[in-house]
């Protein structure tokens, strides 16, 4: 009986993968006049495939020296992944509508969110509109708030006696205080520092990442049987639902009786959530999931950025001084604020150089074809594939920066520097040769409140800590999973309380 229920088994699968292997076959007959970096059959793509999960890094490397201004594509376990570069050819992703170049889609597909959180979280995405609108718009407002919660956090997860070295998980550590500052910002106190409220959002952050990936390798066939034994994401929304509904039911209740602007309104992320979906149909569940995306997209990009900054930071150990330098001028001039962490030039710069040179991840800005789209060069690419712009061979192309592969962390000041057009070179800015945050009116609508979190957490190691790696081995090595990419997650640092900190 077990034979026969195993052999039953392989049979339903093998069914499933079928029709996901003739789409294969046939949408590969529309992309042949597209070149392509590792084996091109339809079988035998699949060799490649396996090779971008590990080498995904070398592959794009690789396209991209081949066929620079152009489009070629790469295997992965599910699909072809078509590869755009040059400058023109990005641009005109930037340009193209909706209904020709999807991110949405691109992110659901990506991250199998109608499987894991449900398809309505797309098909509403007011979690979007609260980033872009009040989200941004209170950074000044709450800025006080976050950089109280970052001293704190530090504080709590870092804890140096003296003038001792305390060791701690770079990664983990920083999520930690990362996730403390976020919701300080979206929920404020006392929900920011309630430990399973915390920890239910840095899972989530994990989970939905983790998701992604497993569910990357199966065909869509697949999918729907194997996402049911996916269970963190419902039961991280359980939890959240536990958390939020009785907030929620009271704002809603306070609204009805006093009306939209009642005094004593929370300024917070569950307030914004209700104003935005006001004139809509909305739920406590769709709410949460709203809350916890919002959290993801916080926690994720900070984290993962400030892991960067500070590796970088601690192997490159010229450069703290002339930062703490900036940092102290600043503040001693002007006090803390939104407006005078704008004036870290230095700051900024580092952590713009940082990030360029982190080789975060093969690709980024996913766009799904939503129907057949030809390039200017006169390549088209057929509906339904995906395609993606390079992320390391931009940012160190010799027509993008001088000396591209040497990290100057200064690089971009000395730009603002040298250009009336000052702001172009800032972090936050978009351009066609920094493409981490992506380009267009769907670049990250987060950027603001990363960057200003990022400067007011490196200021803050700054003035009160000196810092090294463990090993003193320089900067640890990346993770990379086919198109996912992230900072080493297990190495360790060293910090210490500075004789004479603060300002």
């Amino acid at each position: 009986m077990g034979a026969q229920t195993a052999v039953a088994l392989l049979i339903i699968i093998a069914l499933c993968y079928v029709p996901s292997l003739w789409r294969t076959i046939i949408h590969n007959r529309k992309l042949r006049s597209i070149p392509t970096i590792g084996p091109s059959g339809s079988l035998n793509s699949y060799i490649g495939a396996l090779r971008f999960i590990f080498y995904g890094q070398g592959m794009v490397q690789e396209g991209y020296d081949k066929f620079r201004g152009s489009l070629f594509k790469i295997p992965t376990l599910t699909s072809w992944l078509v590869v755009v570069s040059g400058d023109q050819l990005i641009d005109e992703i930037r340009r193209a509508p909706d209904d020709a170049l999807s991110p949405t889609e691109a992110t659901r597909e990506t991250f199998s969110t109608d499987l894991t959180l449900g398809a309505d979280l797309f098909d509403d995405p007011f979690h979007i509109e609260i980033v872009k609108g009040p989200l941004t718009r209170n950074i000044g407002a709450k800025f006080a708030d976050v950089q109280d919660e970052i001293i704190a956090a530090f504080d709590d997860f870092i804890p140096v006696q003296g003038d001792e070295w305390t060791e701690v998980t770079l990664f983990k550590t920083i999520m930690d205080i990362v996730c403390r500052a976020s919701n300080r910002m979206l929920v404020g106190l006392p929900l920011c520092r309630d430990p399973d409220w915390i920890d239910l959002n840095k899972q989530f952050t994990i989970d939905l990442v983790t998701s992604a990936i497993v569910l990357g390798l199966f065909p869509d066939g697949l999918k729907p049987f194997v996402a049911p034994l996916l269970r963190s994401i419902p039961r991280a929304v359980k939890r959240g639902i536990k958390h939020l509904k009785p907030l929620i039911e009271e704002r809603l209740e306070q609204t009805a009786l006093h009306g939209k602007h009642w005094s004593e309104k929370p300024n917070d992320v569950i307030g914004w959530a209700l104003d935005v979906t006001m004139d809509r149909p909305r739920n406590t569940k769709a709410i949460v999931r709203a809350v916890l995306g919002t959290n993801f997209a916080a926690i994720h990009t900070t984290t993962m950025s400030f892991t960067f900054v500070l590796y970088e930071l601690a192997a490159r150990p010229e450069y703290i001084q002339p930062l703490r330098d900036e940092v102290e001028a600043v503040i001693k001039e002007e006090g803390w604020s939104k407006g005078s962490i704008r004036k870290l030039w230095k700051v900024d710069s580092f952590v713009k150089e940082c990030l360029r040179v982190s080789n975060l991840s093969p690709v980024t800005m996913i766009r799904k074809v939503m129907k057949d789209f030809t390039f200017s060069d006169g390549m088209t690419v057929p509906a339904g594939s995906m395609i993606a712009v390079p992320f390391d061979p931009v940012h160190t192309d010799a027509d993008n920066y001088t000396d591209p592969k040497a990290f100057d962390g200064f690089r971009f000041e000395k730009m603002r520097g040298n250009d009336n057009e000052n702001l172009k070179h800032q972090f936050v800015s978009l351009s066609v040769d920094y493409v981490l945050f992506g380009n267009g009116r769907h670049a990250c609508p987060g950027r603001f409140f990363v960057a200003n979190e990022l400067k007011i957490m490196l200021s803050h190691v700054l003035l009160n800590y000196d810092i090294k790696m463990a090993d003193e081995r320089g900067r640890p090595k990346n993770w990379q999973f086919g198109a996912f990419g992230g900072p080493n997650a297990t190495a360790k640092m060293l910090f210490r309380r500075r004789a004479t900190s603060g300002v």
